[in-house]
């Protein structure tokens, strides 16, 4: 039988199929496997193939653009927004437009190329983390900037074009509006009751333990209440925090430990799966301090998104959350 369950922070329906229930065996499960690409840009030694650093973590003093890097950021070869330009905003009629004003940024985890986040060390995993928070605060300095996203894609069924494990940020003018609908709802709740709607969700699936997957002093990854995507996990704080970018550094150490342990647990559960990684922060632009809470978002790619869920808005989930988080508790790494 199925069910209707509302998400408490946005009000979005979904459908927990439980009547036709999948387990990890039942999807047709696109494995992803790194594979040497002697062409790969991003590749120790071959710097020139990318547009110059913006940031890096390099050993040694080395020089920037050239070897001996643990990481690097650059711009996007083929950015969606651009930085150069003003904010200029017109239309036609009912028609709004603006320029495509922003940045596009590649932050390339590593120099080795059959390394993907689950393999690396929690150390490593740490360092991404303060990469992620170094260019977040530089960017919004940026007035023309309102919101900054960083996700990454892992594997070519989740949108990746490289194999070479990458993150991907993006500085928007606007705030889109699946973040809107986010921080809309954590207002409501925060009217209603004078608390943080993140808060009392870990509070009360730390009470039940029926969906959390993994805990640590900082962090708590948990399979939410209406799952829109079987496995679908999200890794919240403890403590109550707005943005990303004002994480302490002993959070970023205990959300790197909590996110290697359960990349370890997807990745034996469901046979290495591609998968999207969403950092979900407030916009730098307003004051949402007392209601929103920052947190990351961990899709596994095993269902399509077809016509009803276009029509419709809602998703069609057909493993319950309290299925996947059995199974990722008993996956043994």
């Amino acid at each position: 039988m199925s069910e209707l369950r509302k998400d408490p922070v946005t009000g979005r329906w979904v459908i927990i199929s439980t009547g036709r229930r999948k387990r990890p065996t039942d999807f047709r499960l696109e494995r992803h496997e790194v594979s040497r690409d002697q062409f790969c840009p991003f590749c120790m030694g071959r710097e020139d193939l990318t547009p110059p650093e913006v940031f890096a973590i390099r050993s040694n003093g080395t020089p920037p653009n050239g070897p001996g890097w643990d990481l690097r950021v650059v711009p996007n070869k083929f950015p969606a927004l651009q930085v150069e330009g003003g904010l200029d905003r017109e239309g036609e009629g009912m028609f709004d437009r603006m320029n495509g004003i922003g940045a596009h940024e590649v932050i390339i985890e590593t120099p080795h190329h059959d390394k993907t986040l689950a393999s690396m060390s929690e150390g490593e995993i740490e360092r991404v983390l303060s990469a992620f928070r170094a260019r977040v605060l530089d960017l919004k300095q940026d007035r023309r900037f309102r919101y900054i996203l960083i996700f990454k894609n892992h594997g070519g069924p989740a949108g990746a074009t490289l194999e070479h494990s990458h993150s991907q940020l993006i500085a928007l003018p606007i705030v889109p509006a699946f973040v809107r609908e986010e921080i809309d709802g954590a207002r409501r709740h925060y009217a209603a009751k004078e608390r943080c709607v993140f808060c009392d969700i870990v509070h009360q699936e730390l009470a039940s333990a029926r969906r959390v997957i993994l805990e640590n002093a900082d962090i708590v990854a948990l399979a939410p209440y209406a799952s829109r995507f079987p496995f679908e996990t999200w890794l919240v704080p403890r403590r109550h925090g707005a943005r990303f970018g004002e994480a302490t550094d002993h959070e970023y150490e205990s959300l790197a430990r909590l996110l290697k342990a359960l990349l370890l647990r997807i990745n034996r559960a469901l046979e290495s799966p591609s998968y999207n990684l969403i950092v979900h922060s407030s916009p730098f632009s307003e004051e949402t301090t007392e209601f929103y809470h920052w947190h990351l978002e961990l899709m596994p790619k095993l269902t399509k998104v077809a016509g009803f869920e276009w029509g419709t808005g809602f998703y069609i989930n057909p493993t319950s959350p309290e299925e996947a988080t059995r199974v990722l508790r008993d996956a043994k790494v």
